[in-house]
């Protein structure tokens, strides 16, 4: 006897929300959510998430979701600096302003850009992860008004949808970067590399990618700006595979030890692959960034690189844009077996060598900066140098 067909009336409803079920990228996850609340309340034009950085007390741009162009991305602004948000926090609740007029005469950017595209209403939600506040959620219509009780309740419920989906994605990667920065303090044990450069580098690479982004050199949008931030110290975790009579050698290299040692960059890829497979993270978003800066940040443009040897474009931008950032720090930073340059210095040594080992456009990118190195520089100085190992990888 035939098996009875089952009713096709049991499936015929689509889930306006599947796409959350797959790996897809943030930006797409946001997308759907952003349509089928639009589908329940037509009057929210535009979400959007911003992160916050409690070590600088910046909020960024993070992820949106709006018609046509977002005219508001890669842009950071202090939480001190920002009392109507702050005040979000000291209020402890979610706040509705029904008429964004009265911030028109704002005078930071995102007022201003809010006021301009012709957003009349804002409904923000603060963000927590395990009760430590991490960024708002945005949402904002052309429409003015007061919102009933059952949509500001719907908008409730997609804050923390969004909130979730945003929040796993991000404490996913700070779970990498954890992992991989555990691993790489263990290096740290035996070849020490202060906090200060971690901090400032790190920094650096955000403000190279900023740079590049904002001008048109590249097309990063800012999750993956942010990612670069989060990944950029952890370059040389290779070095956790070097044996100590090459990590801590006192004097040069021959060039076997120098062979050897350049393998950091290979086993740091195969460490990286080894965490990510054991932590369940192998499909993460962004994860091929942390791949790329750590097999790749000693390419050169030239060719003259390694591990594979590979020319201008064919090296990963977000390896260029570490290499940099790294290079210069390290010139600029005292050590037991060099003093520092000053950042003059290091810019003119930068500059000669762009197009030959350096990405033109990075260095650039990092002189147009100058007066926010200083500023970095002057937030994230280094503790009294301890003893170092004299190996430069």
């Amino acid at each position: 006897m035939a098996e009875h067909e089952p009713d096709s009336g049991l499936y015929d409803h689509a889930d306006p929300l599947d796409v959350l079920n797959r790996s897809v990228p943030l930006d797409e996850k946001l997308a759907s959510i952003h349509e089928a609340l639009y589908a329940q309340i037509g009057f929210v034009d535009r979400i959007s998430v911003a992160a916050y950085d409690p070590a600088s007390d910046l909020l960024k741009t993070f992820l949106a979701s709006s018609p046509g162009r977002n005219h508001l991305v890669r842009y950071e602004a202090r939480l001190a600096d920002s009392p109507s948000l702050a005040e979000v926090l000291r209020a402890g609740r979610p706040r509705m302003v029904t008429d964004l007029e009265l911030f028109r005469q704002g005078r930071h950017l995102h007022t201003r850009v809010i006021a301009e595209e012709g957003y009349r209403w804002s409904y923000t939600v603060p963000m927590y992860l395990d009760g430590s506040f991490w960024g708002f959620i945005f949402f904002n219509s052309r429409t003015p008004g007061a919102l009933a009780e059952p949509a500001l309740r719907m908008l409730d419920v997609h804050a923390h949808l969004i909130s979730a989906i945003v929040t796993a994605e991000m404490l996913a990667v700070r779970i990498l970067a954890a992992a991989v920065r555990t691993a790489h303090d263990m290096v740290h044990f035996r070849d020490p590399e202060t906090g200060g450069h971690i901090d400032r580098m790190s920094r650096y690479a955000r403000l190279i990618a900023q740079h590049l982004a904002a001008t048109g050199a590249a097309e990063l949008d800012d999750a993956a700006i942010e990612h670069i931030f989060e990944f950029a110290p952890l370059h040389d975790i290779g070095k956790l595979a070097l044996p100590d009579r090459i990590l801590l050698k006192p004097s040069g290299l021959s060039d076997a030890e120098r062979e050897e040692m350049k393998q950091h960059t290979v086993r740091g890829l195969e460490i990286i692959e080894a965490i990510a497979h054991n932590f369940g993270l192998e499909h993460l978003d962004g994860l091929d960034l942390l791949r790329h800066i750590a097999e790749s940040h000693h390419e050169t443009m030239d060719g003259g690189g390694y591990p594979h040897g590979l020319h201008d474009g064919e090296i990963p931008l977000e390896a260029r844009i570490v290499a940099v950032a790294d290079v210069f720090d390290a010139l600029t930073s005292t050590r037991p077996y060099k003093p520092s340059w000053s950042n003059d210095e290091a810019f003119a040594w930068l500059r000669k060598l762009s197009r030959s080992k350096f990405d033109q456009n990075c260095v650039d990118a990092l002189l147009y900066n100058a007066k926010k190195v200083k500023e970095i520089q002057a937030q994230f100085r280094d503790p009294v140098a301890g003893p170092s190992s004299g190996t430069v990888g």
